[in-house]
């Protein structure tokens, strides 16, 4: 069996994919029971009373496109979460198979593991080091039952991107092995690229992408994963038939467009600009100890007192994440960079605590 789908669960191997309505735009729908009359307020191209096509042809190749990828490699979902979720359901067997993660991270992969009862392998990042990632003990720590790592790049909450010399030492360390699945939300902010090119190069790596953070369409609920044919195709045999929704499928077409995506990447640049302004001003701010350095939306700050300084940003209006429960940030806080004024707002509101 080529690629890594030996690897996947046999019982997902040989399962069936449920086969919806035939998807044909030139004839008449009268085969998948659906209302034929539009709603007045409809304010679609396509309808809201018919169902979308199953993996949108055009919004998969507009993917493909935006990411530099071959539309067989993308599977489209609702966010990086449904991703997550089937990657996981692919390729854990409940009781027998581990997922690694290194914590402290996004807590999605270690929900969807264990929400399908696989086991969870934890190799923390080195908190002495910036958070730099541990490259022999991720290797070390996979046994025969690990079947998914998970590495966020740039990493949720910390900021910091891996190397990649990194991942790629760890996809050949572990070909035929595991799975390698890069959670790239963030690249776009960050000063090195994508990932994408290790993708031809290593059947059992994947990629994360979502239109959420820099294209600015996290209420679109739009994102994929990139990887092998074999192992989008054995995702397209999971995901439900109409997952992404007609509105998200227009919305994210009309972001594709070229216009659109030169707006998106000058509103990149002001956040960046805008995360050094941020940076510099929390750095004076007297119960912060720490600013880390981000190539994210968001900023990581380790307090003397995070509880006042959560406070103080409610009194302000803003909210800020409360990080203190994960490993190694017992007294941090994730701050994301906002508008010139709300950042004015909220550097105000935590020198006044």
């Amino acid at each position: 069996m080529s690629g890594v789908l030996h690897l996947a669960r046999p019982e997902v191997l040989a399962l069936a994919p449920y086969s919806p309505a035939r998807w044909d735009p030139s004839l008449v729908r009268l085969h998948a029971n659906e209302n034929p009359w539009r709603r007045a307020a409809d304010p679609t191209r396509a309808g809201l009373n018919r169902y979308p096509e199953p993996q949108s042809s055009a919004l998969t190749a507009g993917l493909a496109s935006l990411y530099g990828v071959n539309p067989a490699q993308v599977t489209v979902g609702r966010g990086s979460d449904e991703g997550i979720d089937l990657l996981v359901r692919a390729f854990c067997s409940a009781g027998s198979n581990d997922v690694l993660v290194c914590p402290p991270t996004f807590a999605m992969y270690r929900f969807a593991a264990a929400v399908q009862g696989a086991g969870i392998v934890e190799v923390p990042l080195r908190v002495g080091a910036s958070f730099a990632l541990d490259v022999d003990a991720v290797i070390g720590a996979c046994t025969p039952a690990t079947r998914l790592v998970f590495l966020c790049s740039p990493n949720n909450p910390t900021g910091n991107a891996i190397h990649p010399n990194d991942i790629e030492r760890i996809a050949v360390a572990l070909a035929d092995r595991a799975l390698v699945i890069i959670d790239e939300a963030y690249v776009e902010f960050a000063e090195g690229g994508s990932m994408t090119p290790l993708l031809d190069r290593h059947a059992n790596l994947a990629i994360l992408r979502t239109l959420s953070k820099a294209y600015g369409m996290a209420g679109a609920r739009c994102g994929a994963v990139l990887a092998s044919p074999e192992v989008t195709g054995l995702l397209r045999r999971l995901i439900p038939p109409y997952a992404v929704t007609v509105q998200t499928i227009e919305a994210v077409l009309d972001a594709l467009a070229p216009e659109r995506l030169a707006e998106a990447r000058r509103q990149v640049e002001r956040i960046k600009a805008e995360r050094a302004r941020l940076f510099a001003q929390l750095t004076r701010v007297p119960l912060v100890s720490k600013v880390w350095p981000s190539e994210t939306n968001f900023l990581l700050i380790s307090s003397r007192d995070a509880g006042r300084l959560l406070d103080a940003g409610i009194r302000g209006g803003l909210l800020v994440r409360d990080v203190r429960s994960q490993a190694g940030l017992g007294n941090c806080l994730r701050v994301t960079v906002g508008t010139p004024e709300e950042n004015d707002r909220l550097v105000a509101s935590l020198e006044a605590a």
